[in-house]
């Protein structure tokens, strides 16, 4: 900002040695004409543990590559688990049809990618023999479950985010799921505290530039974020508990505020609704 008129960008650019460069066309001050930043810097609300005092963020990913490599260790043990543990068909010799190459006699194989019938070499006994190795799916599913769990926890998504055992056969409400995952909610109200910087800052530019086109547009005054959660949060059942409050610990603007976000027209509306109820009132 320069004396509070414009938001000018200043772009300096450095080569591997840290000497300072004037790269042909890229401008070194650019004149936004906008009062407010016209760009929002966005970063997760994770603590960068790479690089120490550092302003930029990480992936909410990064701590968990461990996590991420574990669950496929995992799964591809449960995968070949099974694939390595199917049933194998031990045939006599004499049950395979046989064609002449020459002098010799070669039995004719059921298919040359096939891996679970096996020709026993100069045998009659036991003409058909089946070997069925003990599945340990229990076992790796548990071990994926685990790898799943430290996912979830290590990601911020809870620790029962990935879980299969966790799925439900029936329609949960808004309030269980919050419940249930309630470190998932704490991550999410970081993210959204996070957030809320550049998005005002966005608006603000926004609103900036589009009076500068000619719009008649208000003045920015106080720029708030209010965040719809009804997915994971039962935005009715608050929205219901709020207004079985109004009268008794809440007031009629403060329920305004809170769920239309107005700011100084919240009080002015509560009454004019209240000074219509009492007409209609009286009028019956």
């Amino acid at each position: 900002m320069n004396n509070g008129e414009s938001y000018k960008i200043v772009t300096v650019c450095f080569d591997k040695d840290g000497n300072e460069l004037a790269p042909v066309g890229v401008a070194p001050v650019f004149d936004t004409g906008c009062a407010f930043p016209t760009f929002g810097i966005v970063k997760p609300a994770v603590t960068n543990t790479r690089v120490d005092m550092s302003p930029y963020g990480q992936s909410v990913f990064a701590d968990a590559v461990d996590a991420v490599q574990a669950v496929d260790l995992t799964f591809d043990a449960l995968i070949n688990e099974v694939d390595v543990s199917k049933m194998r068909v031990f045939l006599s010799d004499v049950l395979f049809d046989r064609e002449k190459t020459g002098d010799k006699a070669i039995s004719i194989p059921f298919g040359k990618q096939d891996c679970t019938v096996f020709r026993k070499v100069m045998s009659t006994e036991d003409m058909v023999q089946e070997f069925a190795p003990a599945l340990r799916t229990s076992s790796q599913v548990e071990a994926f479950r685990i790898a799943l769990q430290m996912l979830g926890d290590l990601t911020g998504f809870g620790i029962s985010s990935f879980d299969m055992e966790d799925s439900r056969g029936f329609i949960r409400t808004a309030t269980e799921v919050s419940s249930d995952n309630s470190a998932l909610m704490r991550n999410i109200r970081r993210h959204e505290n996070a957030l809320e910087g550049a998005i005002t800052d966005i608006a603000r530019a926004v609103m900036c530039v589009a009076r500068g086109f000619g719009e008649s547009i208000p003045e920015e005054g106080s720029v708030r974020v209010q965040y719809d959660d009804s997915i994971i949060q039962d935005t009715a059942a608050e929205k219901a508990q709020d207004m079985a409050e109004v009268g008794i610990t809440m007031n009629a603007w403060e329920y305004r505020a809170k769920w239309y976000g107005e700011d100084k027209t919240a009080k002015a509306r509560a009454r004019e609704l209240a000074s219509k109820q009492s007409a209609e009132e009286l009028s019956r």
